[in-house]
C-alpha cells in the first residue's frame, strides 16, 4: 500500500480549486436559470476537477481505475449534453465542453502539471467571462473586417510556420521565416490599431497600440501608422503623435534591454538615450496639445479603412532584406574590424539584434563608453530608417510632425553623446 504524500494532496487540492474556479463562473453565468435546468454548476464542476485529479494521482498505481473514472465522468458530460438537446430548443455545447475541460484540468493537476492545468483553467474562465463582449464584437464585424481576419490568419498561422528558417541567398543573409515575420508584425499592428480605435476611440486607440506595439517593434508600428496617414485613415495629428510615442517607447525598450543583456554599458547608454526618449514623449504631448487647440472634430466622422494592408509590410520586408545583405557583406569583407558597421546596419531595422550581439561579445572586448557609443549607431540609423519609411509612405506634408519628432530625438541623442564623451 502506497502512503498518500503531500505532493499528491497538493495535486488534489489544486484540481478541486480549479474545478471550483470554473464552476464559480458557470454558476454565476447561469444564476438566472430555474433550478434543475442547468446541466452543471459550481458543485458539479468542482467534482469534475476533483475526479480528474483523482484519476491523475491514481494513474501510476491503478491505471485501470483511473481510466474508468475518466471515462465515466466524460460519459456523464456527454449524457448531459444529449439530454439537453432533447429537452431544449436552444442548444449550446458550452456547458458540456466546459465540463470536459474541467475534467482535463483536474487530470493535469493530478499528474503534476500544475502550471499547464492552471493556465488552461484560467484561460477557460477568461473566455467564458467574455461571452457578452465576444457576442457584441461578432454582431458588429462587417464583411471587410471578417476578410481581414481571415487574411491575417492565413499569413500568420498558415504561411509563417511553413516557411524554412535556414539561411538562404547570398552570404546566407536571409531566413524566410524571420523575413515573413516582419510582414506578420506590420500587418498585425495595423489590425490591432484598427481594433483599438473601434474599442477605445481614435485618439486613445492609436496611442495605446503605438505604446504597446513599440515594446516589440517601433519600426513595424511606424510603418503601420504611415500607411494610415497615406490613406487618410485617421486623424493625422493623432497618428503623428503615435509615431512620436512609438519613438519614445523604443528608447525606453532599448535602455531596458541594454540593462538586461549588456549591463556593463547600461549607465553610459542611458545617459545618451534618455534625452531622446524625453524629447520624443514631449513631442507627442505637443502634437496632441496642438490638435486640441485646433478644435478637431474628426473623431465622430473618422473613416476606418481596410484594416489589412500588405503594402507597407512588403516594403519593410524588402528593405530588411537589403540591409541584412549589406551587413553580411561588410562582415565578410572586413571581419570583426567592421563590427560597429555591422551592428549599425543590422540594427537600423531591428535595434534589439544589435544589443543582443553586444551582450554576447567576450568580456572586455569593448569598454563601457565605447560600447555605449557603438549602440548609439543602430539606434540612430533605426530612427533615420523609420523617418524615411514614414515620409516615403505618407509624404512630408502629412507626416512632418512625426518625422520632426524623430529627428529632434536624434539631436537630443547627440547632446547625450557630448555629455558622455
Amino acid at each position: 500500500m502506497h502512503p498518500l504524500d503531500y505532493q499528491e494532496l497538493t495535486a488534489l487540492g489544486l484540481a478541486l480549486a480549479l474545478g471550483l474556479l470554473i464552476g464559480l463562473q458557470r454558476g454565476w453565468a447561469l444564476r438566472g436559470e430555474a433550478a434543475g435546468t442547468r446541466f452543471a454548476g459550481i458543485r458539479t464542476h468542482a467534482l469534475f476537477g476533483l475526479a480528474g485529479g483523482m484519476a491523475g494521482v491514481m494513474q501510476s498505481r491503478a491505471v485501470g481505475m483511473a481510466t474508468v473514472l475518466l471515462a465515466a465522468s466524460a460519459a456523464l458530460v456527454v449524457l448531459g449534453y444529449w439530454r439537453s438537446t432533447k429537452s431544449m430548443t436552444a442548444v449550446s455545447g458550452t456547458a458540456s465542453l466546459t465540463g470536459l475541460i474541467t475534467l482535463t484540468c483536474g487530470f493535469l493537476a493530478g499528474s503534476g502539471e500544475y502550471a499547464l492545468a492552471s493556465a488552461m483553467a484560467g484561460t477557460t474562465v477568461l473566455v467564458l467571462s467574455q461571452r457578452s463582449r465576444l457576442h457584441h464584437w461578432l454582431r458588429h464585424i462587417d464583411e471587410t473586417e471578417m476578410m481581414a481576419i481571415a487574411r491575417f490568419a492565413l499569413i500568420a498561422l498558415v504561411i509563417l510556420p511553413l516557411l524554412p528558417n535556414d539561411p538562404l541567398g547570398p552570404y546566407g543573409a536571409w531566413r524566410p521565416r524571420q523575413l515573413w515575420l516582419v510582414v506578420v508584425m506590420v500587418s498585425g499592428f495595423s489590425f490591432a490599431g484598427y481594433a483599438a480605435v473601434k474599442l477605445l476611440g481614435p485618439a486613445r486607440g492609436v496611442l495605446a497600440t503605438s505604446a504597446a506595439g513599440s515594446m516589440v517593434s517601433s519600426t513595424a508600428v511606424t510603418a503601420s501608422l504611415a500607411s494610415k496617414l497615406r490613406d487618410d485613415a485617421g486623424d493625422a495629428m493623432v497618428l503623428n503623435a503615435g509615431v512620436a510615442l512609438a519613438s519614445g517607447t523604443m528608447f525606453l525598450r532599448v535602455m531596458l534591454l541594454t540593462a538586461a543583456l549588456a549591463t556593463f554599458s547600461a549607465r553610459q547608454f542611458a545617459l545618451i538615450a534618455a534625452p531622446g526618449m524625453v524629447t520624443s514623449l514631449a513631442a507627442c504631448w505637443l502634437i496632441l496639445r496642438r490638435r486640441k487647440t485646433a478644435s478637431h472634430e474628426f473623431e465622430d466622422g473618422m473613416k476606418l479603412r481596410n484594416p489589412f494592408d500588405l503594402l507597407p509590410a512588403i516594403v519593410l520586408m524588402l528593405l530588411t532584406m537589403a540591409l541584412t545583405l549589406a551587413a553580411r557583406w561588410v562582415l565578410e569583407r572586413f571581419g570583426n574590424a567592421g563590427l560597429a558597421t555591422v551592428l549599425a546596419i543590422s540594427g537600423s531595422v531591428d535595434v534589439d539584434s544589435a544589443i543582443i550581439t553586444m551582450g554576447n561579445l567576450p568580456s572586455g572586448t569593448l569598454t563601457a563608453r565605447v560600447a555605449a557609443l557603438v549602440l548609439v549607431l543602430p539606434v540612430t540609423l533605426n530612427t533615420l530608417f523609420k523617418t524615411a519609411t514614414l515620409v516615403s509612405l505618407a509624404g512630408w506634408r502629412k507626416s512632418w510632425p512625426g518625422a520632426s519628432a524623430m529627428l529632434a530625438s536624434l539631436v537630443a541623442v547627440g547632446g547625450g553623446v557630448l555629455l558622455v564623451f
